[in-house]
Parts: structure tokens; sequence; C-alpha cells
């Protein structure tokens, strides 16, 4: 009798939990977060609701860590490591690296539909709204922070810059464009946002 190898667990539930991310962005994108149920998920993963609680305890931390995962996987297809930020001495060419990384991220369909369903639903809920903050977006503005601190520390910035708020030049308008649709997003616009904050608008 030939022995039968044991089945892969892992893998398995790897297979599972990638299937539960697709699912739960590609329902959010649809149907929006409201809409959006644990039962909802499920189904369209082809798991059992019971895997999902074993794993979650909400909707919102389902779709945390999809959306966590995406941008993990959206690193790896393009050569480069989640959550880092470039420091090549050139500050201007790092942030201009990095805002052209989040255009091609904001303008991919597999972000950006999921990813505006939630942030409208983060405006008027205000739990869901603050775990966007922390768990998505504060990380990335972390790392703003201290590529900024390290242009401080060689001179690059002065020293009285509060970086917190300097990275806002950069971050908000690119933010409120594409929430809004005022205007177009793309790699000239965002260069066009350093030059502008790095080396202002008045004569010199």
């Amino acid at each position: 009798m030939v022995k039968q190898p044991a089945p892969d667990t892992t893998r398995r539930s790897e297979k599972s939990r990638r299937a539960i991310y697709d699912a739960a962005l590609a329902l959010v994108g649809e149907v929006g977060y409201p809409k959006t149920t644990i039962e909802g998920i499920a189904a369209r993963a082809g798991v059992g609701k019971q895997t999902i609680y074993r794993w979650w305890s909400s909707k919102a931390e389902v779709l945390m860590e999809a959306f966590l995962d995406l941008g993990e996987q959206s690193a790896h297809e393009a050569g480069q490591e989640s959550y880092t930020f470039p420091d090549t001495g050139d500050l201007a060419a790092d942030l201009k690296a990095v805002l052209r990384a989040t255009v091609d991220e904001l303008r991919d369909p597999r972000f950006e539909v999921p990813s505006r369903a939630l942030a409208a639903e983060g405006v008027v809920n205000e739990q869901l709204g603050r775990e966007l903050v922390a768990k998505l977006l504060q990380p990335s503005l972390q790392l703003y922070v201290e590529r900024l601190r390290s242009a401080q520390d060689t001179g690059a910035v002065r020293p009285e810059i509060d970086p917190r708020i300097a990275l806002e030049l950069f971050v908000s308008p690119l933010a409120q464009r594409w929430l809004q649709h005022t205007g177009p997003i793309d790699h000239a616009y965002t260069d066009t946002l350093v030059d502008y904050a790095l080396y202002g608008l008045t004569p010199r």
C-alpha cells in the first residue's frame, strides 16, 4: 500500500488567506464598506466564515491586512522592499522616486477601487478612519519623517523644520487631488510638488 503524503496545511492556509484578501478587497470596491460582511467575504473566497473568525475578529481587520499585503505585493513586483525609503544623499531624487511609486499604486485598479471605498467610509466612520491612519497611513508617513530628519543631519533641510509638517507639502496635495479628482496625477505632477516644496515659490 502506497503511503499518501500528509496534506500541507501551511500551504492550504496560505491559499485560503490569499483568497480572503482578494475577496475582501473586491467586495469593498463593489458594494462599499457598510455592505461588505464577513459572510460575504467567506462566500466570495470559498471558505467557511469560521475560517475568517479564526484569524481576524472583524471585517476591518481583514481589510487592513489585505491592504498591507497588497502594498507588499506591489513593492515586490516593482523589485522594492515594502515600507522602505531610499536615502541616496539626494533628497529631491529620493522624494520624487517615492512619490512616483505612490502615483503608480494610486492608479492601479487593484488598489484604487477598494481604497477609495475605504477612504470614503473613513470620513463618516470615525473608528475606521482612526484605524486607517494608524495601520495603513502612519507607517508610511513615519518613513518621510525619518528621511527628512536624515536630510537635516546632512544640512539639506533647515534644522528648525518640523518633518511631520513638512511631509504634508508632498503627501497632502497628492491625496487631495486623488480623492477629489481635481486634476490628473502623474509623475510630472509629483516631481513638481517636490520642486515647489523644496525650492519655494518666490524669486531668490
